[in-house]
């Protein structure tokens, strides 16, 4: 291991739920640690705020003492005060003079940047994002907008990946027929901002004409008014947070995935749905555009619009022969241009350039 670049990662425990631990996973998985010296840090873990200030102090501290001897730092950062608490990693790297990769994933980061901080904090995380050697950005447009408050030349769009190996774009008739367009399946945090308001208005007045139909929401609760509002829904059913086999199981079993968020970065479960033949029903949020063209890998529709979002759902449910159509192609886009197994061999490269400048 002694000629491989070393680079200590920060982001979310490995264990957290969500997207960024998700795709940290996912690089674990493709064999990123068997290319480079990989060490990873999580800066916050779920629980009280205590624990959160313990946890993000402790791993500081880590940080601090391990970050001289590595030669690259890739920090993994999202928006508001996930940004916030890498900036002091940041500023530590760049102390010690290490290369720094600033891995933005935040969905609402444009939100929080230019309508909840002072100037003065504008100013710090603009300082922040300069101090980047390598920014990676999951879509053209975050380019685009972040090519605006820091460097455009070193910004590099990076999307999520997820793992293809097994999968092949020829055997979808297979994995289609399985399927039952009845069963809707959610993925993530259950919240509004993720559009469950909708979602669950929409399935009930399409369950009031179509009994059979089912909605399977896998996630954490996020606000609690939401365990009352789906353990009373006669279709819906809670799936707590479920990874691995279950994940896939569900992903198979279910012909329809949607997601009508309010904002995104680049959904991994989207992918992922995408990857197993589900015909997906998702708003025009972030980062989904550059993944599905609307009426060719899927149906999107505005947020926050529980009609049009019921009327998607509805021709997903009952078109199977244009909902083939959409899984066919999603799977092939996923396939050509969302393998994990690809994004590693390009992140090791992105490490290797900045160790040579």
């Amino acid at each position: 291991m002694g000629d491989k670049i070393k680079v200590l990662m920060v982001g979310p425990d490995r264990s957290v739920h969500g997207g960024i631990s998700a795709m940290v996973n996912s690089y674990y998985e493709a064999g990123l640690g068997n290319e480079v010296d990989l060490k990873y840090i999580g800066t916050m873990r779920e629980g009280s705020k205590v624990k959160k200030l313990f946890v993000a102090i402790g791993a500081y501290l880590e940080f601090a003492s391990l970050v001289s001897s590595f030669d690259v730092v890739h920090v993994n950062a999202a928006s508001d005060r996930s940004f916030m608490r890498k900036s002091y990693f940041i500023r530590c790297a760049k102390r010690h003079g290490k290369k720094v990769v600033l891995h933005q994933h935040g969905g609402d980061f444009k939100n929080y940047y230019e309508n909840q901080i002072s100037d003065k904090r504008r100013s710090y995380f603009r300082e922040i994002l300069d101090m980047a050697d390598v920014m990676l950005v999951l879509t053209s447009s975050w380019k685009e907008y972040f090519g605006k408050l820091t460097r455009a030349d070193k910004i590099i769009v990076f999307p999520n990946g997820v793992k293809t190996a097994g999968y092949e774009a020829d055997n979808i008739d297979v994995t289609f027929e399985k399927k039952d367009l009845n069963k809707l399946l959610f993925l993530g945090r259950i919240c509004a901002d993720k559009g469950i308001d909708e979602l669950i208005k929409a399935v009930s007045e399409l369950h009031d004409t179509n009994p059979r139909i089912r909605l399977y929401l896998g996630g954490i609760y996020e606000e609690e008014r939401y365990k009352r509002i789906i353990e009373e829904c006669p279709f819906a059913e809670y799936l707590g947070w479920i990874s691995g086999k279950e994940k896939d199981r569900y992903l198979e079993e279910c012909g329809v995935y949607v997601l009508p968020s309010y904002y995104e970065g680049l959904p991994v479960s989207i992918l992922e749905a995408m990857l197993h033949g589900c015909v997906v029903v998702s708003t025009k949020v972030g980062g989904i555009p550059e993944i599905i063209n609307n009426g060719k890998e899927g149906y999107l529709v505005e947020p926050k619009d529980a009609d049009v979002l019921r009327e998607a759902i509805k021709k997903a449910v009952e078109d199977k022969a244009f909902g083939k159509e959409l899984a066919t192609n999603a799977r092939k886009r996923v396939l050509e241009q969302f393998s994990i197994e690809k994004s590693v061999v390009s992140l090791v490269r992105i490490y290797k350039d900045l160790v040579t400048q």
